[in-house]
């Protein structure tokens, strides 16, 4: 059993000393090296597959991505019996719940005022608001976003949530549906992104979406750049009925270096950092589903074809 991995090389070290340790029977290999017979790969782990990913590698049994989402594969390159499945491990999730909650508490502390403040030389302290007084939002109940509502929960915030299908939080006012969603903005005063990137949420996030939340409302977006439309996020700012932005994921990656977001004063970029795989829980959460894979066992993350996610 052969297992390839391509993504980032100085990771791909890691993985393979991590799977030299607690593996040895599984020969692994970093891309481009595949261990001189392509047929032998079994598993492959990627960011991108290699273009034609199956005339490349004929006999891939499952493909897994090295990241939460697989909206960067083309999955219509992959044949419908080789499974597809997303990460799922702690690193990502304590990641991401780290990154949202300082996004918040940046938000709710006057944080952008207190840096302009700085700039001016200028000493004066601003009305300190309970967390009470802040409603958050999230779009996207999935593991990730159910974990930063359970975080943000602690801090005293009203929270809520929102996805497709229905679910149940103890704590959080959950939302569903296209019937949900205009109640969901109305009572919102920090939007949180953590959707998964199909053709239902491309640009979802445009003026008609955000002009739904409070006047003074603010933006997290952690999900993907392509789940927003920035023109309609500069207007909403400049007219002032959004307040602040924090993002985390942009159209392209990088922006471009006169892309006026890189200016804006109510607007904090972070180049795609929010969260990112840890190898050991990564190749630990890989091992296992190894397993279950070979015991012919439901995999962790495994996705829905029809979803997208």
């Amino acid at each position: 059993m052969s297992f390839l991995y391509k993504a980032d090389p100085a990771r791909g070290a890691v993985w393979a000393k991590l799977f030299a340790e607690r593996a040895p029977d599984i020969a692994f290999h970093v891309w481009p090296d595949m261990g001189g017979d392509p047929s032998r790969i079994r598993y492959l782990a990627a960011w991108q597959p290699p273009d034609d990913p199956m005339r490349t590698l004929p006999n891939l049994e499952v493909l897994f991505s090295v990241g939460a989402g697989v909206d960067q594969f083309d999955l219509s390159g992959i044949p419908q019996h080789v499974p597809v499945v997303r990460m799922v491990e702690p690193g990502i999730v304590e990641g991401m719940v780290e990154y949202v909650t300082h996004a918040v508490l940046t938000v709710h502390r006057d944080f952008f005022d207190y840096a302009e403040q700085q700039r001016q030389a200028c000493w004066r302290e601003l009305p300190v608001r309970p967390a009470a007084s802040f409603r958050v939002g999230v779009l996207g109940l999935g593991q990730l976003g159910t974990a930063v509502l359970e975080r943000l929960r602690v801090f005293g915030y009203p929270c809520a949530g929102w996805s497709r299908s229905a679910h149940r939080i103890e704590g959080v006012d959950c939302y569903a549906g296209e019937e949900g969603l205009d109640a969901f903005l109305a009572r919102t005063d920090i939007l949180v992104c953590l959707l998964p990137l199909t053709a239902a949420t491309h640009q979802l996030l445009d003026a008609r979406l955000l002009a739904k939340l409070p006047r003074g409302a603010s933006l997290i977006q952690t999900g993907r750049g392509a789940h927003l439309v920035q023109d309609d996020l500069l207007r909403l700012l400049e007219d002032g009925h959004l307040r602040y932005a924090l993002l985390d994921v942009t159209t392209p990656e990088p922006l471009p270096a006169d892309h006026p977001l890189w200016r804006h004063p109510r607007v904090r970029i972070t180049p795609h950092i929010a969260s990112a795989t840890r190898p050991e829980t990564a190749v630990e959460s890989v091992l296992e589903n190894l397993r279950r894979h070979c015991s012919g066992l439901p995999m962790i993350g495994e996705i829905d074809r029809r979803r997208g996610y």
